[in-house]
């Protein structure tokens, strides 16, 4: 039996998997709840023997009953592709879901950590973005049913918090990336890389010169696990503050694969960011965080994934 008992919402997902990892890995007990819409159980494969790990396959906007200390509250796809086909769910998703989460760390005391999002500052006037920052979204755009959700979903911890006095704490996280990646999912870095392991030109939004600042997953990981260990609430920025043009980024890739790939330029979706960059001083000032994996060592760890899902 693990010291602490942990709910992992969206567990088989890309950040709920290596959370999950980590957590079992320091001898902690883990239910992971998933209703696999995009979460794959083949994340969680090498656990599928540890009598640490519970799963559950429930979409969150089901209550659910079970005594956890601790609630990681990481449900609902942070992939554009997948929220512009599924709109109202994933509204739904950051309310419902987030609500059912909030009555069970009110009911049991649990602390609740909100895996919140650098997309609730929209399309950013103040560069880099500070937690400070309002944000400036569109709020009837494609993107809404995520920004504005993350942006409910953290408007209804912190009324939790002064209804019920709720112990919750809230990242707003940059873009991450790593192995189990979906190769589908429509993400900058795991598109380039399946496009050109498949030797097929890199598709390049606008000009490219739009940037993106990209933290590697177990830096991320380090980060919600300081926080959820602090009396930090939050919101406090995770993310790696070195940012990169999404051109750069494709040169890098395409150089680290196949030099001889092109590139194929496509119109700009609506609302997409033209820069995006945290400022991290609070996490490395309240949390002693910050990212220490290189993009090259990120990138190289991340393509050899990719390539070894190939021979699978």
């Amino acid at each position: 039996m693990g010291t602490i008992r942990n709910l992992v919402t969206g567990g088989a997902g890309f950040l709920g998997s290596h959370l999950i990892n980590k957590l079992i890995s320091s001898g902690e007990e883990v239910y992971c709840i998933d209703n696999f819409l995009t979460g794959s159980i083949n994340n969680l494969e090498n656990l599928s023997n540890n009598p640490e790990l519970k799963i559950i396959n429930q979409d969150i906007n089901r209550p659910i009953d079970i005594k956890v200390e601790r609630i990681w509250h990481l449900a609902c796809s942070a992939s554009p592709k997948i929220y512009y086909k599924n709109p109202i769910e994933t509204s739904k998703t950051n309310f419902i879901g987030t609500y059912n989460m909030l009555q069970l760390s009110k009911k049991y005391k649990a602390k609740l950590l909100l895996a919140s999002s650098s997309e609730i500052y929209g399309d950013p006037e103040v560069h880099p973005q500070p937690e400070s920052y309002k944000g400036s979204v569109n709020n009837i755009g494609i993107r809404a049913c995520y920004v504005e959700g993350k942006r409910i979903a953290e408007s209804l911890c912190f009324d939790f918090l002064r209804q019920y006095n709720c112990n919750i704490c809230i990242a707003r996280i940059f873009n991450t990336y790593g192995p189990r990646m979906s190769a589908d999912d429509g993400r900058v870095i795991s598109n380039f890389i399946n496009q050109a392991l498949y030797e097929m030109p890199l598709t390049i939004y606008g000009d490219g010169t739009q940037t993106r600042s990209f933290c590697y997953v177990d830096d991320l990981i380090d980060g919600l696990i300081a926080l959820m260990s602090s009396n930090i609430t939050g919101p406090i920025n995770f993310g790696n503050p070195i940012e990169i043009s999404i051109l750069d980024l494709a040169n890098i890739i395409r150089t680290k694969i196949n030099p001889a790939i092109k590139f194929k330029k496509v119109i700009l979706p609506k609302d997409d960011p033209r820069k995006r960059k945290p400022l991290i001083d609070l996490a490395m000032q309240e949390l002693n965080w910050k990212p220490t994996t290189s993009l090259e060592i990120g990138l190289k760890k991340t393509i050899e994934y990719f390539k070894n899902q190939l021979v699978k």
